[in-house]
């Protein structure tokens, strides 16, 4: 299924290598699923998986094409990561993130950047924003200790961004900032045991009394005002605004696994038999059509919200746009209505298909297990998201959050 919400400035190159990337994200399709419960036992994505990604090429759609990326728009970036979904919900979510942290990299200065990729152009980066750390300022940077939950993906990276607060000579704070730390200098402390998404290998990272120089640092205020620090101001995906893409991140991996379980249910449909009815199969029974089409209804929406909110942002980064408050907020809640809709998607389908839903030897009990504890994400949370667009749809800015 296709949707045309595209960016008006993208060109026939651009959708060319979108369906070259995401046709790649399909031929692996098998392999992800395949692993899919391996993934689920070990807490994290197998090493099969993540090599076959990493010689695709598609861990390298974010990365700027100076150290040998594709540096393709968000609107590719969400269809890849719904791709490799379709195979296993937790394999996409970590390609999704560790892809969102490289972009995020772009944003950093001309050294930073040098870092992480200068001596090594397959370095994979993952990322936890909360600043729960303590920070102390020095000559040429910060030293930096603390601990960070919900570091998705940390198993297959060799650089993380991580939530510090700025602080001055004095130790006051005067900002929040995301500081680059090679993976060497932390620790992971297992702590992902879950129902649902549990291939994610979220964990806890950690380190004390780690010096980061100022150069390998990201001011968060700045950020959030779209104002970065790489000096190639040139590059359109690398003035993409902070918090959209941010958001955008976690709803690829929503889209496939609820398009996943709706082409599950209706492949099984005309095998299954409608108990205590006279039904020959669950194809014939109206009850059953009226879920798919329901199912089938509120995923077609969640793509259209997605895929509207990547074109605004795409759209605004290839001239140079800063995204104004009110947009930058139903980007917001386009990100938080897509997430919602493709859960009651996989909700209805399950309605659709059955008790058997649950037998653990059926894909879609995972499916709804990750769907579910996906779409809590605090970041994407629905009714803070309407809460901030309506405010913007009547002239107040903040008081809310931030993340805007």
């Amino acid at each position: 299924m296709s949707y045309s919400l595209d960016r008006p400035s993208a060109t026939d190159a651009d959708r060319a290598l979108r369906e070259d990337l995401v046709a790649r994200a399909a031929k692996l399709r098998g392999i992800v699923a395949g692993n899919a419960e391996q993934n689920e036992r070990d807490r994290r994505v197998s090493q099969e998986s993540i090599d076959a990604i990493e010689e695709a090429g598609l861990f390298s759609i974010t990365r700027p094409r100076r150290f040998g990326g594709f540096q393709v728009d968000i609107r590719t970036k969400l269809e890849v990561s719904r791709e490799l979904a379709r195979g296993d919900g937790s394999t996409a979510w970590v390609t999704a993130l560790l892809n969102g942290a490289a972009w995020l990299a772009g944003d950093y200065s001309e050294q930073a950047q040098q870092d992480v990729w200068g001596q090594d152009q397959s370095s994979r980066l993952c990322s936890v924003f909360a600043p729960s750390a303590t920070t102390r300022r020095v000559d040429g940077g910060f030293v930096v200790t603390g601990s960070w939950g919900y570091a998705s993906g940390s198993y297959h990276a060799q650089w993380a961004h991580l939530g510090i607060p700025i602080v001055n000579e004095a130790g006051e704070p005067v900002d929040q900032g995301l500081a680059l730390i090679p993976m060497s200098d932390l620790s992971i402390e297992e702590t992902w045991f879950v129902a649902g998404m549990r291939g994610t290998g979220s964990n806890t990272l950690s380190c004390e009394e780690v010096f980061v120089p100022d150069h390998r640092v990201l001011s968060l205020s700045k950020a959030l005002g779209g104002k970065f620090d790489t000096p190639f101001t040139d590059e359109a995906l690398y003035r993409s605004p902070f918090v959209p893409v941010a958001l955008l991140l976690v709803v690829g991996p929503q889209l496939g696994m609820a398009q996943a379980a709706l082409d599950l249910a209706i492949e099984k449909a005309p095998k299954r038999r409608m108990a205590y009815t006279e039904y020959g199969s669950q194809v014939e029974a109206p009850t059953v059509q009226l879920l798919l089409a329901k199912a089938a209804s509120l995923l077609d929406a969640a793509h259209l919200h997605a895929y509207r909110a990547a074109a605004d942002i795409d759209e605004a980064a290839h001239h140079g746009v800063v995204m104004d408050y009110k947009s930058r907020a139903r980007a917001r809640m386009d990100a938080a209505a897509a997430i919602t809709a493709a859960r009651e998607a996989v909700r209805t389908v399950a309605a659709a298909h059955g008790a058997s839903t649950f037998a653990e030897v059926n894909p879609l009990q995972r499916i709804m297990r990750d769907i579910e504890a996906a779409s809590l994400h605090a970041v994407t949370d629905p009714q803070i998201s309407a809460l901030v667009y309506g405010r913007a749809l009547v002239g107040i800015e903040g008081g809310v959050t931030p993340l805007v």
